[in-house]
Formats: C-alpha cells, sequence, structure tokens
C-alpha cells in the first residue's frame, strides 16, 4: 500500500517547494518574459530607447531567408545529431547487455565522454581535424583527400555533427542500458527455446518493449540539437561556411550579441520557447498514452 505523506499546516511545504520556485522564476520565467517583452520591440544599438513594432520582429523574421534557412539547417543537424547518437548507443547497450566479462570496465568507459562540456568536445575534434596540424586531416590527406571544413560546407556539417553526437552516446546509452536490463529473461528465452535467432529476438520482442525509452531519448536528443551543441559550433565553425552550421539558437547569439539586434533575437528566442513546449507536450502526451495502456 502506498504511503502517503500528510501536512498539518501549509508553512512547511512551502519552505519546501520555495527554493525551487524562486531559482524557477528567476532564471527562467523573468528571463522568458522578457524575452516576449523585448520580442515587440527595435531597441537602438545603445539600448538608450525602444520603437514598439508589435508582432513585426516576427514578421520580419519569417520573411528573411536566412533565417527560413536556419530553420533547415537545424532540422537536418538535429536529426543527423539524434541518429548518430542514439544508433551506436542501442547498438553498444546491446553489447554490453550481452558482455559477461569486464562488464563494469566496459561501461565505465562508455560513460565517461558523457563528463566531457560540449565546448571542451568541440576544441577536441577540432584539433583532431584542424587543416594544418589536426591528425586526422594528416591522415586524410595521406589518403588523397584534402579536408577542409572551414571552406566546405558538407564537410563542417559533418563535423559538428559527430563532435555534438560523440557525447550524447554515452547518455543514450546509459537509458538503453537500464531499458535492456528490465526485459523479462524469461520472454527471451522462450522465443530462443522456440528457435528465432537473436536478431529476431531484437526486433520483435526487445525492440518494441524499448519503444518507450526510445521516444524519450528521442525527444530530449532534439532538444540537445536545439540548444546545447551551441558551445560545439561556437568553438568548430562559429556558424560557417556561409552560415550552413547556423542553426537557430546560434542566430540567436549571432543576432543578438554580435548584430545588435535585440529585437530579432528576443523573437528567435520565443519561437524556440515555442517549439521546444510543442516537443514537451508531445513527449508527455506520448507517456501519459502509454501508462494508460
Amino acid at each position: 500500500m502506498e504511503k502517503r505523506v500528510t501536512f498539518r499546516g501549509w508553512l512547511l511545504p512551502l519552505a519546501l517547494i520555495a527554493p525551487q520556485v524562486i531559482i524557477s522564476a528567476v532564471f527562467f520565467f523573468y528571463p522568458a518574459g522578457q524575452a516576449v517583452w523585448q520580442s515587440l520591440f527595435i531597441p537602438d544599438p545603445f539600448g538608450l530607447s525602444s520603437q514598439y513594432v508589435g508582432l513585426g520582429n516576427f514578421e520580419f523574421l519569417l520573411s528573411d531567408k536566412y533565417y527560413r534557412a536556419s530553420f533547415v539547417t537545424t532540422a537536418v543537424f538535429s536529426t543527423l545529431v539524434t541518429l548518430c547518437s542514439m544508433i551506436p548507443a542501442l547498438f553498444l547497450a546491446v553489447i554490453a547487455d550481452r558482455l559477461i566479462k569486464g562488464s563494469g570496465v566496459y561501461r565505465t568507459l562508455l560513460i565517461w565522454p558523457y563528463a566531457v562540456a560540449p565546448a571542451v568536445a568541440g576544441v577536441l575534434w577540432l584539433f583532431m581535424f584542424n587543416t594544418r596540424v589536426g591528425v586526422v586531416a594528416w591522415y586524410l590527406s595521406q589518403l588523397g583527400y584534402d579536408w577542409n571544413h572551414v571552406l566546405n560546407d558538407t564537410e563542417a556539417m559533418g563535423l559538428v555533427v559527430v563532435a555534438s553526437a560523440w557525447g550524447r552516446i554515452s547518455y543514450n546509452f546509459l537509458f538503453f542500458f537500464a531499458a535492456l536490463q528490465s526485459v523479462p529473461r524469461s520472454v527471451i528465452e522462450a522465443a530462443a527455446i522456440d528457435g528465432a535467432h537473436f536478431w529476431r529476438r531484437f526486433f520483435t520482442i526487445v525492440l518494441p518493449l524499448l519503444s518507450p525509452t526510445a521516444f524519450f531519448l528521442l525527444v530530449v536528443n532534439v532538444v540537445y540539437a536545439f540548444f546545447e551543441t551551441f558551445g560545439v559550433i561556437h568553438t568548430i565553425t562559429g556558424g560557417g561556411p556561409q552560415q550552413a552550421t547556423t542553426i537557430l539558437v546560434y542566430k540567436v547569439f549571432s543576432d543578438g550579441f554580435v548584430g545588435q539586434d535585440l529585437g530579432s533575437s528576443s523573437a528567435q528566442s520565443v519561437i524556440l520557447l515555442i517549439v521546444v513546449g510543442l516537443l514537451t507536450v508531445i513527449q508527455f502526451k506520448y507517456v501519459e498514452k502509454r501508462v494508460h495502456y
């Protein structure tokens, strides 16, 4: 029977939730409100005055071809990062689930990259693929391939995708491995007795049972690609070449802090907030549906 905690008064529960409420108000609700308010104005570069334009900033963004291009770039980038981080993580989790000897060391080595900050990961991959001193770039040149992500759009996108997905594989691995541990062994053994080989058991039994975890990781990784990859892109490409790697969150920084177009930058922040809010709603609706079933 579930044990419920009851409070005799309102002061103690209010004191317990007060730190979280204060932190959320100061670091989330207040900045979000400021972004919504500033998106309705066009301030001057010095911040001394501002002109009310209503939804003019949003109308300008929707008609700007560079902003629409950043939407496409973000969609491609987030899709590639999600696939490149989830598929290898699932493969490694399956191997770790079947591995017996040395499994503890193996799992620890797989978790370590998650401790590396995105900006640090970007610097590491930048050094390896640097056109002058990079080890990987040098080996590619020995094979006859002239690597230059500074000028080549495809190479730049590929490099930031790999650098962003590299550290995320460990995070996905943890969830996939935990989900695999919860799969009933009796069901797997019964299918093996019936003659089903490993891959048939995996695709018909294991993978459907992993679908809630996979969907959760899908949403989390898309949100990660939208926001937390800023450090990787800033350190490796700076949004180039020719804005080929300028995703939405980096364009907010580029227009707001570099171009000093604070009104447009605030409007872009609001659009990003709406997109992530929709992704969160979809996630909760899916989880709620799974719980009811």
